[in-house]
């Protein structure tokens, strides 16, 4: 009996510390994704327009959203992913037509979808049950 009290108690320390690691992980690329696609909104929305400076910015939210998806499709549901990755690439494509206001309604989609993603992951009451 006391082996498998033993057991179970370092089972439930293992799942709690992975959560714990894994929900840091995904709150920290959220913050980093949505900061970039919020910086990516100002610069759109800025009087001064610059073709260079968005399609730079573009490109870093998808070069770190690449790098940081490989990691959160380990736990995290690939539907989900899919979503944001979509609206990425919409942006994207509206950003090479030089459609910049077409592209808003795009990035305020990823950016719901990232918080939306955040809150599902969360170690809550309500996720659980």
């Amino acid at each position: 009996m006391y082996k498998e009290i033993i057991i179970c108690s370092i089972v439930i320390i293992i799942v709690v510390g992975l959560n714990i690691f894994t929900e840091k992980y995904t709150n920290e690329s959220v913050s980093v994704i949505t900061g970039n696609l919020e910086n990516l909104k100002e610069t759109i929305l800025s009087d001064e327009q610059n073709d260079e400076n968005i399609n730079n910015k573009i490109e870093e939210i998808t070069k770190s959203w690449n790098e940081r998806h490989q990691n959160l499709a380990y736990y995290i549901e690939h539907d989900e992913l899919e979503k944001v990755e979509t609206e990425i690439v919409l942006l994207k494509g509206n950003i090479e037509v030089k459609e910049y206001e077409q592209g808003i309604p795009n990035l305020n989609n990823c950016i719901f979808i990232l918080e939306h993603l955040k809150e599902k992951t969360a170690l809550q009451i309500k996720n659980i049950f």
